[in-house]
């Protein structure tokens, strides 16, 4: 296998790996429980990490060949790569689709926190006047006296 075809099945393993990893968010992100966020967080961020230099090295490797794109370069260097690459092509799509719908998720999220906040806040205001100094219940009156219409 040449070093190319290997840079590849690195790069496709890693991004494979990033993929996995935006779906495992999906599915906590539509569950009850989003506590396994943080963990999962610290496991994406890593591999964001690790697929960020596998791509830059690629980048500068592809800067040396005379201005050609990837598939054309690997046409020419290592045409048998070529369907690793349109794979890692439609991964870096998938990616992206998982990204932006998890982005979208974590934003109802976000909005749907903050109503609760929001009426939680409203409930503890209106509250703290349901008791008088003197122990008493001091609820709000209808300014109608019993027996009057």
């Amino acid at each position: 296998m040449s070093d190319v075809t290997s840079r590849l099945h690195d790069e496709r393993d890693a991004l494979n790996a990033f993929v996995t990893l935006l779906e495992t968010e999906q599915v906590i992100l539509t569950s009850e429980d989003t506590s396994p966020l943080l963990d999962l967080a610290e496991s994406k961020s890593k591999s964001a990490n690790r697929l960020t230099v596998i791509i830059n090295a690629r980048r500068d490797a592809l800067r040396n060949t005379g201005g050609l794109d990837m598939s054309s370069w690997l046409q020419s260097v290592a045409p048998n790569a070529l369907p690793i690459w349109l794979e890692i092509l439609q991964l870096a799509e998938r990616a992206q689709q998982l990204n932006n719908t998890n982005g979208e998720l974590i934003q109802v999220r976000m909005r749907h926190n903050q109503q609760a906040l929001g009426v939680l806040h409203s409930a503890a205001s209106n509250s703290a006047g349901l008791y008088g100094r003197d122990g008493q219940p001091n609820l709000p009156s209808a300014r109608r006296t019993l027996g009057t219409v």
